[in-house]
């Protein structure tokens, strides 16, 4: 096919336009998942070790050439290796996303007793946020991790004890309770429920985050980072409510802001 644009000897088609958006799109998207950690920099020397090995191929340096191949022959397996919970990250935001969406789309069409849950994820809603605001003020360290899919946050719910309970605010507040043996582990909501409490999470290493903040906020950090779910942190030192979401920190949220995250993420 000829090309619809003309640069001297180089006939361009639509298609190679299309082509460079999508790479440089994809290209993006890599470096905002991985900027601010550590596998931002081993992603870096991957690119740099390929740019090296077609430089040292262009060249026709034989031995150098024939040592380099041995890396890349295996480069994909390492790439997967190295950059798991990325990928694995990834691999959960875009099916469980489809999944909410067609289960959206079917409560539509059956029209399932939509007021009724809209009432029930009000007062879990109000449950939630009266807890959090109480502990703030109490300068209470506390964190809550909410999943769409309890599915999801199997194996981090079973690192802590299982609760199955319903949400209430006395419930949110005695696990949270300085003296209580629960304190220092995360909380799980999940569907309208309290999963697990004292669960343990994997610990963020992005350098983006705010020195001042401890791990609790690492932790509600890391798992956002290998999961589509959402974290709540209330600080033990201010009292400072923060929201986490894919590997992002805000902090110093308001009540009303609070409510509106707690909505977004909240079935």
């Amino acid at each position: 096919m000829m090309g619809f644009l003309q640069f001297g000897f180089l006939p361009i088609r639509i298609w190679d336009i299309l082509d460079i958006l999508i790479v440089g799109f994809l290209i993006y998207q890599v470096y905002k998942l991985l900027r601010g950690s550590i596998a931002f920099n081993i992603f870096v020397g991957v690119v740099m070790l390929f740019i090296v090995w077609w430089l040292v191929g262009v060249l026709k340096m034989d031995l150098l050439s024939l040592l380099l191949n041995q890396f890349v022959s295996v480069g994909v397996i390492i790439i997967l290796i190295v950059f798991q919970p990325e990928v694995r990250r990834f691999l959960l935001l875009l099916g469980n996303t489809t999944l909410r969406q067609r289960s959206k789309f079917l409560m539509r069409i059956l029209d399932r007793n939509l007021r009724q849950d809209s009432a029930k994820k009000e007062i879990h809603l109000n449950e939630i946020c009266s807890a959090i605001d109480k502990m703030s003020q109490a300068r209470w360290g506390a964190l809550l991790v909410v999943a769409p899919n309890p599915d999801m946050i199997d194996t981090i719910s079973h690192t802590g004890v299982t609760l199955d309970a319903a949400i209430s605010q006395q419930l949110i507040e005695s696990i949270f309770n300085k003296e209580g043996p629960l304190h220092d582990g995360a909380v799980i909501l999940s569907r309208n429920r309290i999963l697990a409490a004292g669960c343990i999470l994997p610990i963020s290493d992005n350098q983006q985050i705010p020195k001042s903040v401890g791990l609790r906020h690492r932790a509600g950090v890391g798992i956002t980072e290998r999961m589509n779910v959402a974290s709540f942190v209330v600080s033990e030192e201010t009292g400072q409510i923060s929201y986490a979401y894919e590997g992002k920190l805000s902090q110093n949220l308001e009540i009303q802001e609070l409510k509106a995250l707690l909505s977004r993420h909240f079935d």
